[in-house]
């Protein structure tokens, strides 16, 4: 075998390697060390330590067996890998327990069936090299948005190629009645880079709301300078979206910015996203503010606003309610989206209706449990009292401001209230007692004595029985146990939460 010519054929493999694939020549000399190294083992034994290097600059390879200096043989080892250290004496005087004795051997004809090993190994380790180049290269890319041709349609995917890199765009991140072809220059967006056992594969998608917003990156000048910065994006891919900008520089008009000459800069993104209607809304840190510029063209009466629940109720004139919700519910859905609330929408007529019918409930409930005349309940209930316990717990000279109300009347409400609510105590307290509630719950933090009576009413009686229970069956509005209390969502789980952390340390006390 012609030395000269296995160095010059190693340097040229190296660098053509290196230079189409576009990684590192050192990472192609470390795949031809191990497939040298693979080839030697098929000649010199496979249980041989062997190891094969190779010359950067000059292609000389070097090719050597190992062997371990010990003590004695350990023959549960590979034998032929150790060497007596009395042995390794008489090589090297020098060489101590644990160091190697390295034995030059002879480089050999390869041969074709060698040759083709050799040539796998070198294509698996560059491929290896290339995905994890692709993987380092993308993973950086999250978020960004590039420019491919498509290249194959593999069951409704498309298959992009990106230059140095294939991609994916899912089918379900493909906008709804778009369809490609082989050869099409198509935009996406990043948004994932996995890597597993096949490499690494570059996930795309044009129905991302980020790619709507990398999309007006793009094309405003002023969110690319981060004058304008966009807060959120909600899309219906292919047929609507809405996107919240803001900006802190009061000279500047986010909405007229993105908009652009006679609409040129959206009509940009509107071209590539198949037509998608685009509302611009300017964002507000006032959230009623906001969420009556996001139902837009819709036009609001009312906003009625609880953000402890993220919960708003919209009110609006009767002829604007199919605007207002939009086609399938569109308008409204995107609206929730943008401002991450729960929106309500419902009718002037339908608030006014409510309205009259929770006046006439809390009246009747004044005059039945106060024993009150209809005026003086009518009053109570005009004043925005809800609840026997704010006119129990109210100071009397603010029950003496209502129209009508003096010193005495106010006292006797007053009175009459505080009465209702001790008597209802202690019922709660003897339904409690009678039904044999269990002290753990009874004792509960976060509940009164009227929840604990409730409970034992539908038969929750110990504080495992509380535990057990989910969140729907506490606050369900047509069934929940507390469906007529004030309690929220999150204010549920964390009492259901607290009630099950027994269940945790009675499983840690059995570990011990």
């Amino acid at each position: 075998m012609n030395s000269r010519i296995i160095r010059e054929d190693m340097l040229q493999v190296a660098e053509t390697v290196a230079r189409d694939k576009n990684i590192e020549k050192s990472t192609v000399f470390e795949a031809m060390e191990e497939a040298l190294k693979k080839v030697a083992k098929s000649k010199y034994g496979q249980a041989k330590d062997i190891r094969v290097s190779i010359d950067r600059d000059t292609g000389n390879i070097s090719l050597s067996s190992y062997r371990t200096v010990v003590e004695k043989i350990n023959i549960e080892e590979e034998e032929e890998n150790q060497i007596t250290f009395t042995k390794a004496k008489k090589i090297n005087p020098e060489i101590k327990i644990g160091e190697f004795i390295k034995n030059d051997l002879p480089l050999f004809d390869f041969g074709r069936v060698a040759a083709q090993i050799a040539k796998g190994v070198i294509f698996q380790k560059v491929r290896e090299a290339d995905k994890a180049r692709q993987y380092n290269e993308y993973k950086d890319k999250i978020g960004e948005i590039v420019v491919g041709i498509v290249k194959r349609l593999e069951f409704g995917n498309v298959i992009v190629d990106l230059g140095k890199a294939e991609a994916i765009i899912k089918r379900e991140e493909i906008i709804p009645r778009e369809n490609f072809k082989n050869g099409d220059r198509v935009r996406s967006y990043i948004f994932e880079v996995k890597e597993d056992a096949k490499g690494s594969q570059i996930f795309l998608s044009r129905t991302h709301p980020q790619f709507l917003a990398k999309l007006f990156h793009q094309e405003v000048p002023e969110i690319y300078d981060g004058i304008i910065e966009i807060i959120n994006v909600a899309r219906d891919p292919g047929s609507r979206a809405k996107i919240a900008v803001k900006t802190n520089d009061s000279t500047i008009d986010p909405v007229g910015s993105c908009v652009g000459m006679r609409g040129s800069r959206v009509q940009a993104v509107v071209n590539e996203l198949q037509g998608e209607k685009i509302d611009i809304v300017p964002w507000s840190e006032n959230h009623a503010t906001f969420v009556v510029s996001s139902l837009s063209p819709a036009e609001v009466l009312k906003i009625i606003l609880n953000e402890e629940l993220k919960k708003v109720e919209v009110v609006i004139n009767d002829d604007q309610l199919s605007l207002a919700i939009g086609r399938k519910g569109q308008n409204v859905r995107l609206a929730g989206m943008l401002t991450n609330l729960e929106i309500d929408i419902i009718t002037e007529t339908e608030e006014t209706e409510r309205r009259q019918e929770e006046f006439k409930q809390r009246s009747s409930l004044f005059v039945k449990e106060l024993d009150v005349e209809d005026i003086i309940a009518q009053l109570l209930v005009t004043e925005g009292y809800s609840s026997i316990e704010e006119i129990a717990n109210q100071q009397l000279d603010e029950l003496e401001k209502i129209e009508g109300f003096d010193k005495d009347l106010a006292l006797e409400i007053n009175e009459r209230a505080k009465n209702y609510l001790n008597d209802q105590e202690s019922k709660n307290l003897k339904i409690v007692e009678d039904l044999k509630t269990e002290d753990k719950l009874k004792n509960f933090e976060g509940m009164d004595i009227k929840m604990i009576a409730r409970l034992a009413k539908n038969n929750i009686l110990t504080l495992d029985d509380f535990a057990n229970l989910s969140t729907s069956e506490l606050i369900d509005k047509n069934d929940g146990i507390f469906k007529d209390f004030d309690l929220d969502e999150d204010t549920a789980n964390k009492l259901i939460m607290k009630a099950r952390e027994s269940w945790f340390s009675e499983e840690n006390k059995s570990d011990v």
